[in-house]
């Protein structure tokens, strides 16, 4: 059986089959996998570790003088997701009806999902179809996990103050630290740099499997059409003016819109700001189930999306990643 060859004719094939196999499973058979010991460290639980090593890896390829190039690139994802977030957050609460919903949703969630990317898809993403700096500026997109800058747009907009210890300057080090002990041995070693290469694609797989170990396809219809649309509108407006940002830098645009996912750690965003301040508690509920079912479309209908830019852009005769790599 040809499996890799036949995983690469499917575009993002690598990420995607073992993500969405790994869905149906879950939703269909959760406890298929959860039997303990190794098969549940890798199969279900090893997400995380699984995308520190990739990070590790990747961070061995960076030589410092493109460094900064990562930072740059890390900084102008983080901006644009947070910014257009934040801006439909605020047509929502300007054009909500009496029950404080717009198109049936829930502004804060809205924000919530919008907001915040989904890391593990934004690095399978460009583990495919990036570069080097690319991987590396999820150091910077990190910073969007949970509800600080939910927060920061719900202060902007005067309807809460900031919250304390929302951020966490030992939760961002914990992101970065793999990045540089990498780039460290990287550049200390070209050997150390070479061996390490091998782990920033054959790790993707595994990692993308146990991501997909963590999406119930069941939130899709608990959160109904509302939680759709929230999904359409993160994949289609944070992704594709994260496209067109990058485009306009003359990075990888496909590294743009690879941004445009909800995390699934955004849907406990909408209960943490609730408790932060009571005048949220309405939608709470509502809200929880939206960004669940924003995470779960997101992370179904991203690779497809990119898979569409990929083609159109190959059409044009552009080569990803080659075309965009940073020349050292």
């Amino acid at each position: 059986m040809r499996i890799k060859a036949t995983l690469e004719k499917i575009p993002g094939g690598m990420m995607v089959v073992p993500l969405l196999l790994a869905a149906i499973l879950n939703t269909f058979v959760p406890d298929l996998l959860r039997i303990g010991n190794f098969t549940q460290a890798l199969f279900v639980d090893g997400a995380s570790t699984l995308i520190a090593l990739f990070l590790l890896c990747t961070g061995a390829q960076i030589n410092l003088k493109s460094a900064g190039v990562s930072l740059g690139k890390g900084a102008t994802l983080l901006a644009t997701k947070w910014v257009v977030g934040a801006a439909i957050g605020l047509i929502a609460y300007t054009f909500a009806g009496e029950n404080g919903l717009w198109l049936g949703l829930a502004p804060i969630a809205i924000i919530a999902a919008m907001t915040n990317s989904n890391g593990g898809l934004y690095v399978a993403m460009v583990g495919q179809y990036g570069d080097k700096t690319d991987r590396a500026a999820y150091s910077l997109l990190a910073l969007n996990d949970g509800p600080f800058f939910t927060m920061v747009a719900l202060a902007i907009f005067g309807t809460m103050g900031f919250v304390d210890g929302m951020f966490s300057f030992v939760s961002f080090m914990s992101v970065l630290l793999p990045i540089i002990v990498g780039m460290v041995l990287g550049n200390l070693d070209g050997e150390m740099r070479t061996f390490l290469d091998k782990g920033s694609s054959m790790l993707i797989p595994f990692f993308a499997f146990a991501l997909g170990m963590g999406i119930d396809f069941g939130s899709i219809i608990e959160g109904g059409l509302s939680g759709i649309i929230l999904g359409l509108l993160t994949v289609f407006v944070t992704g594709t003016f994260g496209y067109f940002v990058f485009k306009a830098m003359k990075w990888n645009p496909i590294a743009g819109a690879a941004e445009g996912s909800t995390a699934g750690n955004a849907v406990a965003t909408p209960a943490a700001i609730a408790a932060a301040s009571a005048s949220f508690a309405t939608h709470v509920d509502l809200a929880t189930v939206q960004v669940a079912a924003s995470t779960v479309t997101s992370a179904v209908l991203l690779p497809i999306y990119i898979a569409f830019l990929v083609k159109r852009l190959e059409k044009k005769g552009v080569h990803l990643p080659e075309d965009y790599a940073i020349k050292e």
